[in-house]
């Protein structure tokens, strides 16, 4: 996105006044939901639109604008909890100026409808780059979401109480994607019941982060949708009594801040693997006949808690496909991580698990010149089929094929593990030089790390 590297170069201005990245990007959000509310003609309180700060020149512009971010945080509507606790981290007038007249000139609504969420994400890729250490947060790339979509088919009309959740949701990319792929294949006129099932009924998520839950927020309330967004931690909390006909996540990886068991009772394998318990969570949160796709990294295919995860999970959830993601899916946000997406359906035993491998024998993903990009998920959409529930007839494509199905005999004779090898990665064997230092350390550290969570969940069961 061009408008992307527009607004990280005057970041680079405010730099050099003591503004940093987060804290511009912040900034940055406030003012592109005022003026695409202004472009879409969305109610906000009087006083407080973009026209309303817009005609300020520099001598009264900070004053009115904290001014604004006040009156805004003391709406009682979701505005309020959108607004909540702001602060101008702009305080120089000559340059909130310039960034407003940067605003202004774009007409935000010719762009994707996520457009906000987009900004936001590319920039904060930006910020991971330029730190060398990552955002903090990552996020899905948009051709995997529209992807997992098109194959889940979350059609909020499709039963009286459809409910679609992302319990790890961001800024909401999934959520929206869902909301938009839903639009586009519907020609319904809706009733007022209707109306109110889809935009205030439907869409649900968890964040434990500010940041991007406000994101989320300011994302539906563009759209027209309800936020029904809860802040607070999905793991670690008490089960909610709410119960989803379709989850859609990318909870986040690595091992920070998993080093306690959740006191969970739903949760049935003890472990502090944070992936596996956002999976049992998941499972927890899906009502029955349910199904969820999960975006989960290799070593929730094969670590002793997953298999323990997995002998369990089978015999009340079909886990009916995986697709192996390609090398470098989330560049730059987490380098060399190799992850795949588990789809399940929840009140069905396991009969087969169909593998899906998109990563070997095709080159990784670089930002610049080999970006993920829809292409990549055709073959897998083709061969997942109609049913969103993975029931379709598939064919598999044999022992040199990307589509393979192994039974639950199978499964158990590899004692669970679900990392299933069938295809030589030709693409690298000659290449080994193109293999980053950077990915070999991140791999190696990625096992170390699985390794270290067995243990502390030994050591948890010895000290109980």
């Amino acid at each position: 996105m061009d408008l992307v590297n527009k607004f990280w170069n005057f970041c680079h201005t405010l730099r050099h006044e003591g503004v940093d990245y987060i804290d511009y990007i912040e900034e940055l959000t406030y003012l592109l939901f005022l003026k695409i509310a202004d472009e879409r003609e969305i109610e906000i309180p009087k006083g407080c639109s973009w026209n309303d700060l817009i005609i300020y020149e520099e001598e009264d512009l900070l004053k009115r604008y904290n001014s604004i971010l006040s009156e805004l945080s003391r709406e009682k509507s979701i505005l309020g909890d959108i607004f909540s606790q702001p602060m101008a981290k702009i305080r120089n007038a000559s340059s909130l100026k310039k960034l407003l007249n940067l605003i202004d000139e774009v007409n935000w609504s010719e762009f994707d409808k996520d457009v906000l969420g987009a900004m936001f994400e590319g920039l904060l890729e930006k910020a991971a780059n330029e730190s060398k250490k990552g955002a903090g947060q990552y996020f899905t790339p948009r051709p995997l979401i529209e992807a997992i979509i098109r194959v889940m088919k979350p059609d909020p009309l499709e039963s009286p109480n459809f409910k679609i959740s992302d319990v790890a949701c961001g800024t909401a990319g999934f959520i929206i994607s869902s909301f938009e792929w839903w639009k586009k294949n519907s020609s319904l006129k809706l009733s007022k019941v209707q109306k109110e099932k889809v935009f205030a009924k439907t869409y649900f998520g968890q964040e434990l982060v500010v940041r991007p839950r406000r994101m989320a927020q300011m994302n539906l309330y563009l759209h027209g949708i309800e936020p029904n967004i809860r802040l607070g931690d999905t793991i670690y909390e008490p089960l909610s009594d709410e119960r989803f006909s379709c989850i859609l996540t990318n909870p986040p990886f690595g091992s920070k801040g998993s080093n306690q068991l959740p006191d969970r009772s739903d949760f049935l394998v003890k472990t502090s693997n944070k992936q596996l318990n956002f999976v049992q969570h998941v499972i927890s949160s899906l009502e029955d006949k349910g199904r969820a796709a999960i975006v989960l990294p290799d070593n929730v295919l094969f670590e002793d808690k997953a298999i323990e995860l997995w002998r369990h999970a089978m015999k009340f959830c079909n886990v009916h496909t995986i697709l192996r993601l390609p090398n470098g899916t989330f560049t730059p946000y987490a380098q060399g991580v190799k992850a795949n997406v588990i789809f399940l359906q929840k009140g069905l035993p396991t009969e087969n698990v169909w593998i899906f491998d998109a990563r070997n024998n095709i080159e990784g993903i670089t930002k610049i010149d080999r970006p993920l990009n829809r292409s990549h998920f055709d073959e897998f959409e083709a061969n997942y089929g109609q049913d969103p529930n993975g029931l379709s007839p598939r064919k598999g494509q044999g022992i040199d094929g990307r589509f393979r199905k192994f039974s639950i005999k199978e499964i158990k004779e590899q004692n669970y593990r679900l990392d299933f090898t069938w295809l030589i990665d030709k693409s690298s064997e000659n290449n080994f030089e193109e293999i980053s230092s950077e990915e070999i350390v991140t791999e190696a550290i990625n096992k170390i790390k699985g390794m270290l969570l067995d243990l502390e969940d030994v050591l948890s069961q010895i000290e109980k």
